[in-house]
């Protein structure tokens, strides 16, 4: 026979989910002599033996990779045979990173399965994990990923954990998180003054989640605050400590089948629920939840649901199912639900450590679930929407944040720092971009040390000297404050990129777009080259290269700022656009409406803005379904689901005849269906009907700069397109056209995908 030898570099997501004893198993069985490692690029293997096997090894590498694996590229080269007698896992080489961490995920099946078997010795073991699952970008230090380097480094493994470690045909095999009761790390329970809680701490947090309490419970990527979601006295002082009057909360229950009292699910829902990720995932809520969870999700169609992540979780909910042998009662309804919210007091983050939990959440919190394995990297719960065939991000953290986007070529390093709300940061490395988990809105101390924090952990994590510096074009954002005090401390270009044009390109990013496209950004508001308030835009884009086509009518926003919170305000403005002006204060019947009548009249303290976001919260206003907002888009989300119970029941209504008008230089004016609004006898209708005219009216205005500019396709972006009556419908709209749609799908369509766009700008303005 005659023998062969390979050098194989395996790149993408192959540490820490068990790639190594996959190759080792996979030579055992093909009759093959080397090595294989860990090292800065990913994993690397000598290989040795007949051609047919060594060829076996190469495509099986791709083709069985481990579940959590993500195999980027395969590259073998050919090399001098060692005459090595047996294949082995050799020590990790150090060196520049340029692999990845995987995410965190879910507790898998086998790990389970041990959980819950009382003869077991990880029988109720609170951090049981494997190479298949568990934390992962959380505890991670530095990469390559091995023991020492994670924040399970300071536990050292007893016998047991370290045969089954040494083991390569254990599944925990180099599992560097694996850890038994033993080894720890261990729970504990204090209570709101800082006192031990004597027994069983699972034992004794259910008793107070039962009782009524809020208790702070440690996750992945920090603490959440959960009550007992059917206490109705429990969810409202959970809503006065954390100052969150109608916001709503989401919930966690066992499985999907203790969902169905409160909320309805499709298969594609359910397999979201219950993928490793385990995302919060925005259902439609049964008719009867709002009375079952009192002030969960109050005046909501859709309930946000999330199903167990961390082995904690399901030890409460085992606990709860008086701790029956084995797993099989997770497929049985349970009859506990937990309102499960980020611990993030005032707005700001996400709470990390115990020093922090009994600081920061004195006064909310009546217990600590605690435990001793430190949090390193914060990172919120993911969100997702159903949207159509494919589903939506609203937050693309937990599960989700860690996984590189890949680019169509390699290029150099950008750091961009995103926009002001749900802030996010991006890095380049090659042909790879990496956005953070959520850092949140950037009007508070403490999200923005969060921020630089979150840089520095990235560029650490990745081991990259950015080559440029990409930010928004707004001056008075914190971030764009930070990238400019960055390049100037490290010597490096910047380049602003437009808060729309990001918005676009950043879904061009994502699909490998490089050549013109058309772009469709709405949203709330961002500053445009023009220094106006930019949020209705049709543009072309082409990388770096941006031009506005058209734009919506500016409408005036009364009070500035504020008239974003408050959409009576931009009632008053629609009302003024038809000169209605002295209708105003007996129409609208809030204080200070004479006032805004006044101003809009001599145009004082009003500047004009072309965001459709106003154009809902207007829309909000006439109907009289949000005259004050408790939270952002609450306006948008009302209107939403007013003309969802109106189509659920009778279908589309058709789009007002004459509702808009698109003028010169591609103007569109939405003031013919807005006005209509004003006095509508059926709400419900008129929110459908205001729908289907955008929907048409955006068909229109986009079909007539495809037909003048040739290009049929369109990247839309922006918040607005979180409404999935007018995503779904335009899509429809669009496609019926012959005009392709290219949507965000790794992205949220809102501002935390700015940073990606910004470094796509970027990248072609250095070509």
């Amino acid at each position: 026979m005659t023998v062969i030898a390979r050098r194989i570099r395996v790149t993408g997501i192959v540490q820490g989910v068990g790639f190594r004893p996959f190759v080792w198993r996979l030579a055992q069985e093909l009759n093959l002599t080397g090595w294989v490692r860990n090292d800065a690029e990913g994993v690397e293997i000598a290989a040795e033996g007949a051609h047919a096997q060594v060829a076996a090894l190469l495509q099986r590498l791709r083709a069985e990779a481990p579940p959590l694996a993500r195999v980027d590229t395969v590259h073998a080269e050919n090399a001098a045979p060692d005459g090595l007698a047996a294949f082995t896992i050799a020590e990790s080489a150090r060196g520049r990173a340029t692999t990845a961490i995987g995410p965190d995920v879910a507790v898998c099946a086998d790990c389970l399965a041990e959980l819950f078997d009382p003869a077991g010795r990880r029988w109720r073991h609170a951090f049981i994990t494997c190479t298949h699952c568990g934390p992962r970008y959380t505890v991670t230090r530095a990469l390559p990923f091995d023991r020492p380097q994670t924040s399970l480094g300071p536990f050292p493994l007893c016998p047991a954990c370290a045969s089954e470690y040494g083991a390569p045909a254990d599944r925990r095999f180099h599992a560097e998180t694996t850890c038994c009761p033993v080894c720890g790390p261990r729970l504990s329970l204090i209570d709101g003054q800082g006192k031990a809680i004597e027994g069983d701490p699972i034992a004794a947090t259910l008793s107070l989640l039962r009782s009524g309490a809020i208790v702070a419970i440690k996750g992945l990527g920090g603490f959440h605050l959960a009550c007992d979601a059917r206490n109705a006295e429990a969810v409202a002082r959970l809503r006065w400590s954390k100052n969150r009057e109608e916001k709503p909360f989401a919930v966690m229950t066992a499985n999907v089948a203790s969902l169905a009292p409160y909320a309805k699910s499709s298969s594609q829902e359910r397999s979201l629920l219950e993928s490793r990720e385990r995302p919060v995932v925005l259902l439609r809520a049964q008719p009867g939840c709002a009375a079952a969870l009192p002030g969960v999700a109050p005046g909501l169609l859709w309930l946000g649901v999330m199903l167990p992540t961390t082995p904690i979780h399901f030890l409460l909910f085992h606990e709860a199912a008086s701790c029956p042998s084995g797993s099989e009662w997770l497929a049985s309804p349970q009859d506990l639900v937990l309102v499960m919210t980020s611990a993030n007091p005032g707005g700001e983050p996400i709470v990390r450590d115990s020093a922090e939990a009994r600081t920061r959440l004195a006064g909310i919190a009546d217990a600590i679930l605690d435990h001793d394995r430190d949090i390193v990297c914060r990172c919120d719960d993911s969100v997702i929407r159903p949207l159509g065939q494919s589903p939506q991000f609203i937050r693309r953290s937990r599960g989700y944040s860690s996984a590189a986007i890949r680019l169509p070529h390699a290029g150099p390093s950008v750091l961009a720092f995103g926009a002001r709300l749900k802030s996010s940061v991006c890095v380049t490395r090659g042909n790879e971009a990496f956005l953070s988990p959520h850092i949140g809105d950037l009007d508070n101390a403490g999200t923005c040390a969060f921020f630089d924090e979150t840089l520095s952990r990235m560029l650490d994590l990745l081991e990259v000297k950015p080559d440029i510096v990409a930010h928004d074009l707004h001056p008075d954002y914190f971030s764009t404050r930070a990238a400019i005090e960055f390049a100037a401390s490290h010597g490096l270009p910047t380049v602003a990129v437009p808060h729309h044009h990001a918005h676009i390109a950043a879904v061009c990013a994502e699909h490998g777009q490089r050549g013109p496209v058309l772009g469709l950004a709405l949203d709330g508001v961002g500053l445009g080259p023009d220094g106006e308030a930019w949020g209705g835009e049709l543009l072309e884009v082409e990388a770096a290269q941006c031009e506005r086509l058209g734009h919506l009518r500016p409408l005036p926003l009364p009070g500035g700022d504020r008239a974003a919170r408050e959409p009576w305000r931009m009632a008053a403005a629609i009302l003024h656009e038809q000169g209605r002006n002295a209708e105003i204060g007996a129409r609208l019947r809030e204080a200070g409406a004479d006032m805004i009548a006044t101003m809009l009249e001599r145009n004082i303290n009003c500047p004009r803005t072309s965001s459709m976001g106003r154009v809902f919260d207007a829309a909000a206003g006439l109907l009289g379904l949000c005259a004050h907002m408790q939270y952002e888009a609450q306006a948008a989300i009302l209107v939403e689901q007013a003309a969802t119970r109106h189509i659920e029941i009778h279908g589309w209504p058709p789009p007002m005849q004459n509702g808009w008008i698109i003028g010169r230089e591609g103007r569109l004016d939405l003031l013919p269906v807005l006005a209509s609004l004003d006095g509508a006898a059926d709400v419900d209708q008129a929110a459908a009907r205001l729908h289907a005219t955008l929907v048409a009216a955006l068909g229109e205005w986009v079909a007539q700069a495809a037909e003048s500019s040739g290009l049929t396709i369109l990247a839309w972006g922006g918040g607005c397109f979180f409404n999935s009556l007018l995503s779904v419908g335009l899509r429809q709209n669009l496609e019926q056209r012959g005009i392709t749609v290219l949507a965000p799908v790794r992205l949220s369509p809102g501002d935390a995908g700015i940073a990606l766009g910004q470094a796509w700008v970027a990248l072609d303005s250095l070509e």
